[in-house]
């Protein structure tokens, strides 16, 4: 699994590995204080290969034995929305580490509505599933680290950024400058909600590192998967806000675009997934998980 780490820029400045999950494109993160060496995960993935319907934790290990052998202590199980692209793996890192999990409060939100496209009308509930929901301006800490939640609508009605000094955790919200933004066509999502949160991320210090959700390389003449990068360069450079582009361009850019997207192929599992923390579906009579999907409804 290829791995990068962000080296902390001094006090109060997470030092920040990434982990890009090549099966989803996505990137998982540890966020560490070099003075305490606690630490926190954010959106760390459970494997799951869609052609067998088998799910896993590799990945997850790997990150708890990088953090194993880096000796930290883990605080915070962070997750930035309810993903579409992978499952979570929320609830498994908390039962062996024993930290909280937290996500944004608006995902009571979003599991009323995919309750109701999956027709469980009782089976989500995040204030049973989740340790904290956390709403807009909500600080939480690790070690000496102070953590701010910012409400970024756009992707989800509920997806928040978690600003821990000088780095950003943006999920998805930006791609790599030279990819973009991500879309927006989700149940719940709105163009016009991103580019108003991408506008407020932009308006972080201009040396701020944003840390982005997913990298699907190669893009251009990069092979290599690619997650960070400063306020200052998206502002100038990202390939779809870049140089001040407007909200009206910018939604005829999304929403035209996104109108070619098919549906991730982990989506219709991820989601019943994750909107119970990361736990799959109580296992029925015969000791078995079973996932729904809904038919001609996407």
């Amino acid at each position: 699994m290829f791995s990068r780490t962000s080296p902390s820029t001094g006090p109060g400045s997470p030092e920040v590995t990434g982990f890009h999950h090549e099966a989803t494109g996505s990137v998982m993160y540890v966020l560490a204080d070099p003075a305490t060496r606690q630490a926190a995960l954010v959106d760390i993935v459970q494997d799951y290969d869609p052609a067998e319907a088998r799910a896993s934790h590799d990945s997850a290990q790997k990150v708890l034995d990088f953090c194993a052998a880096q000796g930290l202590e883990i605080a915070w199980i962070l997750d930035t929305h309810p993903h579409a692209d992978h499952l979570m793996a929320a609830a498994w890192l908390k039962a062996r580490t024993g930290a909280p999990i937290a996500i944004g409060e608006k995902v009571r939100d979003i599991a009323a509505l995919w309750a109701d496209l999956y027709h469980l009308p009782d089976a989500f509930d995040p204030d049973r599933d989740f340790d904290r929901l956390l709403a807009d301006g909500e600080t939480l800490s690790v070690g000496g680290i102070g953590i701010r939640v910012m409400l970024s609508p756009g992707h989800t009605m509920g997806s928040i950024t978690y600003v821990a000094g000088d780095a950003a955790f943006v999920h998805d919200t930006f791609m790599h400058v030279d990819a973009g933004t991500t879309r927006a066509d989700f149940p719940g999502g709105s163009s016009a909600e991103l580019y108003d949160s991408l506008m407020a991320i932009l308006a972080l210090p201009d040396g701020t590192r944003l840390f982005v959700g997913h990298d699907y390389p190669p893009v251009g003449d990069r092979s290599e998967p690619a997650w960070e990068a400063t306020v200052a360069d998206h502002r100038a450079h990202n390939a779809h806000v870049g140089g001040g582009v407007t909200k009206a361009a910018f939604r005829d850019l999304r929403d035209t675009r996104d109108a070619t997207l098919k549906l991730p192929d982990r989506m219709l599992a991820a989601l019943q997934v994750n909107l119970r923390g990361g736990r799959l579906p109580p296992a029925e009579a015969d000791g078995h998980s079973y996932l729904k999907v809904p038919l001609n409804r996407f």
